[in-house]
């Protein structure tokens, strides 16, 4: 080896052992406002424990866990498949300097998973609450709070307090051209005056491929919000340091397979129900004489951005029928902003909107986005409906329609991509019905009752991933929720809102970081991909009896099944069904 490249890489050591750790743990968390036990601690192990716990758990942070758990991970997964570990890290006693690494994977014929495939994230704690009510406003002083384990914090030296527990997720990407066979690797927990701790781990590799995110047919529809990302790092909103800020959080929702733009064509299309509110991305100007002027120039810039960012399938306009039905512009007669309230059917409504369907459905042709482009509702009653899509209809005829909220079976033909709250279940033969038409038919979560399943920072983790297997079971298209980063005041620290159960407006923190719900979410995702892609295997091979295990095991995915702790009871048992007829398939295949 060159002399001066082993120097540099001994100095890179050192200089990475010298780095300061911020006094505590090294994370800027919150204090718990829960009370302190010792007698759980009177009974852990000394010194510093290690083990491999449950991706199914939120660990608490001032207890130790009630099992010690596994010295050494087995899993399986698919080649371009994603594999989630969560491992514990615990002591009695202060601890400092822990820094955890995983080696390379290797496999018996000579495969290789490179360690650069596997993403060490050390779980940060935060302010939740609980679901109570569900919707409706909440006062942070008279709500019980607790710290939950969600915020996956990049990989870095960290300290454990005495008596506290501190998860560390691990993620394991394989490549797509990864040989089968089964891989072992180590991960290591090093700290500062004791010796290393390694835990092996083993991870069989199916001879069957996940394809790319892209390529995935789970219609993902997370609502990104560009504004909070602006107030967050406090920068102008469409200035160039904006901009810069934005690709990072659109390819990480990308690499989960999302499919639509969200796009806001008017001033706050939802009111003002986020902490930051929706802005419109086009400016409308009135020039007088009922002549109007649009300015596309963020809108265009937006849509660009996160279609290099790989979200390509479809982008969807908020709104024609606003919350409040309000339309802000600039009016050159007035000299000014105006906002006007515009009743759907109204001549008045009529004479905004015509103007500016002929003209934006004119700059997306130029564009070549119209084919894609949709005119999208959220939670909007009938008459409005009607009323809008009878003006779209005779104005604009080339644009498809959107709407997240109750089934109107009136507006059945007309709405291209409908999704409905998860509860009450829509009827699985509409469904299959719509979706062979080609129009996506999706469910969503929000903070309406009941609790489960939902995407909350206290929700268990295993009904994230169990979403998936809903929409499969049920013949959804995919998944709607209506916030991915709608941060709150202080997302890092504290995930409580002012209306909703805590981390309903958000699935990612600022950075962008992920986290526990988001991963699973992704993973039920991945899912559902290999349940579609087994059962045309199983299709193609006549093989009834794993398509009937493969159905049996699906029919427990229903809204009777998602409580805890049937929701992890049931995903386990199907992700093992699941293993077993890839097994099966790729031993057909040799």
């Amino acid at each position: 080896m060159n002399h001066f490249l082993l120097y540099s890489i001994l100095l890179s050591l050192y200089l990475i052992s010298c780095q300061p750790v911020p006094p505590g743990t090294g994370f800027d968390e919150p204090a718990d406002p829960v009370l302190f036990q010792q007698a759980p601690w009177d009974q852990a192990l000394p010194g510093l424990n290690v083990a491999f716990g449950s991706i199914d758990k939120r660990y608490e942070y001032q207890r130790p866990p009630s099992t010690g758990g596994n010295q050494e991970w087995s899993g399986s997964s698919w080649r371009g498949e994603r594999k989630n570990i969560q491992l514990k890290i615990w002591s009695s006693e202060p601890v400092q300097r822990i820094r955890v690494s995983c080696s390379s994977f290797f496999s018996e014929n000579g495969g290789e998973i490179d360690a650069t495939s596997i993403g060490i994230y050390p779980v940060r704690y935060l302010l939740t609450d609980k679901f109570l009510a569900g919707c409706g406003w909440r006062d942070k002083d008279t709500i019980p709070a607790y710290l939950a384990a969600d915020m996956l914090e990049n990989n870095q030296l960290f300290n454990l307090a005495g008596n506290t527990l501190r998860p560390v997720w691990l993620t394991i990407d394989i490549p797509e051209d990864a040989p089968a066979g089964n891989y072992s690797g180590k991960v290591t927990v090093s700290y500062r005056g004791g010796r290393d701790i390694e835990l092996p781990v083993n991870l069989r590799v199916h001879d069957l491929k996940l394809p790319p995110p892209s390529q995935w047919s789970f219609h993902l529809d997370l609502w990104q919000n560009p504004f909070a990302v602006a107030r967050y790092y406090d920068v102008e909103p469409w200035s160039e340091e904006h901009w810069e800020l934005l690709p990072p959080y659109l390819t990480m929702l990308a690499n989960a397979g999302q499919k639509c733009i969200t796009a806001s064509i008017l001033e706050r299309p939802w009111g003002g129900q986020t902490y930051d509110p929706f802005r419109s991305m086009i400016g409308w100007t009135h020039k007088g004489n009922g002549e109007w002027e649009y300015d596309y120039s963020v809108f265009d810039r937006w849509v660009n951005t996160a279609m290099e960012a790989g979200i390509t399938r479809q982008i969807n306009c908020y709104s024609m029928v606003p919350w409040g039905n309000l339309v802000h512009y600039y009016d050159n007669d007035s000299t000014g902003y105006v906002t006007q309230m515009l009743e759907p059917g109204s001549a008045a409504y009529e004479a905004v909107w015509r103007p500016f369907l002929e003209d934006f459905r004119d700059h997306l042709k130029t564009r070549g986005w119209l084919d894609i482009t949709l005119i999208a509702m959220d939670e909007r009653g009938l008459d409005e409906m009607k009323s809008m899509v009878a003006l779209l209809k005779d104005v604009a005829p080339e644009f498809k329609i959107a709407l997240a909220g109750n089934y109107l079976e009136e507006l059945n033909d007309d709405l291209y991509d409908l999704c409905v709250h998860i509860y009450p279940q829509l009827e699985k033969e509409l469904i299959s019905e719509r979706v062979e038409r080609g129009m996506p038919t999706t469910f969503y979560t929000m903070c309406a009752p009941p609790e489960h399943p939902n995407n909350f920072t206290f929700s268990p983790p295993a009904e994230q991933a169990w979403l998936g297997w809903h929409a499969s079971a049920s013949g959804f298209s995919g998944f709607l929720r209506w916030a991915y980063n709608s941060w709150v005041e202080d997302p890092v620290r504290d995930s409580r809102f002012r209306t909703w159960p805590a981390g309903d407006t958000y699935q990612v923190y600022p950075g962008p970081r992920s986290s526990i719900r988001f991963e699973r979410l992704r993973e039920g995702i991945q899912d559902y991909e290999k349940i579609r892609i087994v059962r045309a295997l199983l299709e193609s091979r006549g093989d009834s009896m794993g398509l009937s295990e493969l159905d049996a095991i699906l029919e427990h995915f229903s809204l009777e099944n998602v409580t805890q702790p049937d929701a992890a009871h049931w995903l386990e048992k199907g992700q093992k069904v699941l293993d077993d007829l890839s097994g099966s398939l790729e031993n057909a295949f040799q």
